[in-house]
């Protein structure tokens, strides 16, 4: 069971809980029409599974606001699963990959993050924004090539591909943004 709250008091990024799945908030818009009662139209997603659902409150009416047990982790290691250890008790736990959401890609050993509990399962993982990963696999460079903007594909130490220019090569350390695996520079 969550919070109730007014829908007036829901905002983007705002955990609500409907029929005991967690949600969040990707789109908040009141609307009070000329006529007749003012509504809160919002956006949602599912956090596990990522869809999207449009839902329409009365503005009188209550929605439930997640409670989400926050529990800051360090990653320790992977093989079929994902090892951590909570940093307060030091307990050691496995998650599968899915739990992640598609994020363990860019996770280097010992690295601290946040994880999100809902009825003790995690719903959300909160890794660094940006991660420094050295380049294992990459085709080379071809001198001459200076096409502007053109890039290709390199494979980082945690397994993750990312797109980078063609003058990156196997060795470098690159700094990654994890929310949408983008480069941003080499270290």
């Amino acid at each position: 069971m969550g919070i109730t709250i007014k829908p007036t008091d829901v905002r983007s990024g705002t955990k609500l809980e409907f029929d005991g799945e967690v949600w969040e908030c990707t789109k908040y818009e009141h609307v009070s029409p000329g006529k007749g009662q003012a509504f809160i139209r919002i956006k949602v997603k599912h956090l596990k599974s990522g869809r999207v659902l449009e839902k329409t409150i009365k503005s009188n009416d209550s929605v439930e606001k997640a409670i989400l047990d926050p529990q800051k982790v360090q990653y320790l290691y992977r093989d079929e699963q994902l090892h951590f250890m909570n940093n307060e008790t030091y307990e050691q736990f496995s998650l599968e990959p899915e739990a992640l959401l598609g994020k363990d890609q860019w996770l280097k050993e010992n690295t601290d993050i946040t994880l999100l509990f809902h009825n003790n399962e995690p719903v959300d993982v909160d890794i660094p924004i940006t991660m420094e990963l050295e380049v294992t696999q990459t085709e080379p460079g071809i001198k001459g090539d200076t096409v502007s903007g053109a890039t290709k594909p390199a494979t980082v130490e945690t397994g993750g591909v990312v797109q980078v220019p063609l003058f990156v090569n196997e060795g470098d350390v690159i700094k990654i943004d994890t929310r949408d695996g983008s480069y941003l520079g080499r270290v």
